[in-house]
């Protein structure tokens, strides 16, 4: 096939580079196009996921490509390899902002940032992820679908990703089976077994305080697919609003301060029934309708906010989401309830998990859950 270019004004920048022609057809809607600002144009043209890109050397170049694009031929995402001016690229932030409606993933180069600069990115929310981009392997196409879907807060019933991350082997598939087989039969008697103990927790959530008595939000599982999860309510109405001001109280800190996890010791947002129904963990119980649901196992990894999710892309965490979403896994038999636990440690009980997975393992996880249903931490 023959590569098409497009041709941009001379002084603004370089032109649409088609990048892997062999591999990709224009129309394939698995071809991803990119805009990388900096002086290294090679670092990203052996990203098998990328059909094309445009290349920068600085922001005033950038704004001129940009200014020449149609809005649908924005690209996807945006590399940002220049050392961190805050002035300049806050800037720059603002005007993708205001030209994309917010739409393009921005990814800084760690190269150029320290702890201090990394911890002004988040805090600020004006980068999407921080990576090297010089590593080879970097699976960018999981990472970039999903972090468009977080900044657009889609559902993910409807949306589909590439299933890079999945092993689809015939000893893999027919251990999916019988982990779905066991999961559908045990939910669906736990559910019937269960539902006295659903009413009651229902009427008494409704007796000590207004609002519904599910709560539900969006969570990344397996494959980062994002998903309706549902618990009972534990907290006060509008809860998740108030996050910025507990982010001091968090358990859980890495590196230049930003929190991969948030878990607060004696959270004041909780309710009196909220709290016991967390130490006996009676408020997961809605989830089994997510197990039936498929989206979710009994035994896996537990299902993140995207807030939280978005952190984790990088390839020294993203491997948490080879295993599927489930109720109970191995960080909560290890060590739920514990405040010594660094987010390290659960991402590495979580990795753990996700590639030892299999029938014996789940049901030896199954067996240790009941000894820490009850915990003594509010958390």
């Amino acid at each position: 096939m023959q590569a098409e270019t497009y041709q941009i004004t001379a002084d603004a920048g370089r032109k649409w580079q088609i990048l892997g022609s062999q591999r990709y057809a224009l129309t394939d809607k698995k071809g991803l196009a990119f805009l990388y600002i900096g002086l290294q144009e090679d670092c990203l043209k052996s990203a098998d996921c990328f059909q094309k890109g445009l290349f920068a050397e600085n922001f005033d170049q950038a704004k001129g490509l940009i200014e020449d694009l149609t809005r649908s031929n924005i690209p996807d995402a945006v590399f940002v390899d220049v050392p961190l001016n805050k002035t300049d690229y806050s800037r720059f932030c603002a005007y993708l902002k205001e030209k994309t409606a917010g739409k393009m993933v921005v990814i800084y180069n760690q190269k150029h940032l320290d702890a201090a600069k990394i911890k002004f990115l988040k805090q600020s929310d004006i980068v999407d992820d921080i990576v090297d981009i010089e590593l080879s392997g970097i699976n960018y196409s999981d990472k970039i679908q999903f972090l468009k879907r977080v900044k657009s807060r889609q559902g993910g019933l409807s949306v589909s990703y590439n299933g890079l991350m999945e092993n689809n082997g015939p000893v893999q598939r027919k251990t999916s089976i019988i982990k779905r087989v066991i999961d559908v039969v045990l939910a669906s008697l736990i559910i019937l077994m269960l539902l006295p103990l659903f009413l009651m927790v229902a009427f008494v959530i409704r007796m000590e305080s207004r609002g519904p008595v599910f709560y539900t939000s969006n969570r990344a599982g397996r494959g980062f697919k994002v998903f309706k999860f549902y618990k009972f309510r534990t907290m006060v109405v509008d809860a998740d609003k108030k996050i910025d001001q507990l982010a001091h109280l968090n358990q859980y800190t890495s590196v230049g301060g930003s929190a991969m996890f948030l878990k607060i010791n004696n959270d004041p947002r909780i309710t009196k029934v909220g709290k016991f129904l967390r130490n006996s963990s009676l408020d997961e119980i809605p989830q089994l309708f997510n197990v039936l649901k498929g989206d979710m196992s009994l035994v896996g990894n537990r299902p993140l906010p995207l807030y939280e999710a978005a952190t984790l892309t990088t390839n020294d965490s993203a491997e948490r989401f080879m295993a599927p979403a489930g109720i109970t896994g191995l960080w909560q038999i290890k060590k739920r309830g514990k405040d010594d636990m660094s987010a390290e440690e659960r991402i590495s009980l979580d990795i753990s998990y996700a590639r030892k997975a299999n029938v014996a393992y789940d049901l030896w996880i199954m067996a240790k859950t009941p000894t820490v249903l009850f915990q003594k931490s509010n958390v």
